[in-house]
């Protein structure tokens, strides 16, 4: 029972630490792959770089982005940090 009574502090550090740390991070991860896998062309998106564009074509792991001047760059699908409201 002192060995329960001992280890209980570090358990329950353990649990605190996986309900304020770990959980929400897998909640965001798990948000942003359903929204790269749900894009489409014609979306409107900012890269992990920075770069704002609209998807011109895409495939299964990459995309080709169209910047505001009509440059066009292939990015992979995972480089896409958000997809902007379409106003």
């Amino acid at each position: 029972m002192d060995t329960l009574v001992g280890l209980l502090p570090i358990i329950l550090m353990f649990v605190i630490f996986y309900f304020l740390l770990i959980r929400p991070q897998q909640k965001k991860q798990k948000k942003v792959q359903q929204m790269q896998t749900e894009l489409q062309k014609g979306d409107r998106i900012i890269t992990i770089g920075g770069l704002h564009g609209t998807i011109h074509a895409l495939d299964e792991a990459t995309l080709i982005i169209s910047s505001q001047d009509g440059t066009q760059m292939k990015f992979d699908r995972s480089s896409v940090r958000e997809k902007l409201n379409q106003d």
